[in-house]
């Protein structure tokens, strides 16, 4: 059973944005902390940033700071994560994926518990 689905990359050229959203489905979620992780070839999975379950308090990795923002929608059966990513740089290109952690934050990519199938972000330079 899918429960977080992503959507929302493609390609776009250096200096462009990109919305990406990822919908967990499950009231379950409402009580867990989300985050967004990259892989680009021949890398490992690093941490892009997190937002918290309760008061949304959200983390960056240094490299995206002052570009990205990450938000959520807790509906009743849906949380919807967002990531807005602006000023984008050739080395953004990577699959991002969308997990779930019950930890409050973390940017341990063992500690989440639910994955995302990944969606493609491409920036050409």
């Amino acid at each position: 059973q899918v429960q977080l689905v992503e959507s929302g990359g493609g390609l776009v050229q250096a200096g462009g944005s990109l919305r990406l959203s990822c919908a967990a489905s499950g009231r379950k979620f409402i009580s867990y902390s989300m985050g967004w992780f990259r892989q680009a070839p021949g890398k490992e999975r690093e941490f892009v940033t997190s937002i918290t379950w309760g008061d949304s308090t959200a983390n960056y990795a240094d490299s995206v700071k002052g570009r990205f923002t990450i938000s959520r929608n807790n509906a009743e059966n849906t949380v919807t994560v967002y990531l807005q990513m602006n000023s984008l740089k050739p080395e953004d290109t990577a699959v991002y994926y969308c997990a779930a952690t019950q930890m409050h934050w973390t940017t341990r990519p063992g500690d989440y518990t639910y994955w995302g199938q990944g969606t493609q972000v491409t920036v050409s330079s």
